[in-house]
């Protein structure tokens, strides 16, 4: 196991452990403010994974930062990082030619993306940004970026994801 995945382990791991109370709270939340009865308070959305191997994420369905707190179970079960690209539907054309390359590494929960602009970003940046972190990512800009996603997520921009 790499450094970067016993980091997005355990780290994912204490996340759970820690968030677990707000998980479940949001959950509730959600469940009880639904419109539509049913309806579940999880959306599921087909991305691609490492190598392009498909695979079904999970987010709360609500608006808030907070719908990305199921992420972290996919970045214990090896789906995801804790950080990395953008993750995309795997017909995206970000994921094709030049762009193939995201595909080497695992998606992530945050990003240079998501500290650099997020939704705001136009696409091309956020290519540059996340083929960037392809070709140079190490465990120390991992810390750097996980640093400065809290206070990018304060911002409460949406983050909207392709």
């Amino acid at each position: 196991m790499t450094a970067k995945r016993t980091f997005d382990v355990v780290g994912g791991l204490a996340l759970l452990a820690v968030l677990s109370p707000l998980l479940a709270a949001v959950a509730l939340s959600v469940a009880l403010g639904s419109t539509t009865p049913g309806r579940g308070v999880l959306r599921r959305r087909t991305v691609a994974g490492l190598r392009g191997e498909p695979f079904t994420m999970l987010t709360f369905r609500t608006k808030s930062p907070l719908a990305a707190l199921p992420l972290l179970a996919h970045v214990v079960g090896g789906r995801m990082s804790l950080v990395g690209p953008c993750p995309l539907t795997p017909g995206h054309r970000e994921c094709a030619g030049e762009g193939s390359r995201r595909l080497s590494v695992r998606p992530g929960l945050t990003g240079p993306w998501q500290i650099s602009g997020r939704s705001d970003l136009p696409w091309e940046e956020r290519e540059l940004l996340d083929l960037h972190y392809v070709d140079h990512h190490w465990l120390g800009m991992d810390l750097a970026i996980l640093a400065r996603t809290l206070p990018a997520v304060r911002r409460r921009r949406a983050a909207r994801f392709a």
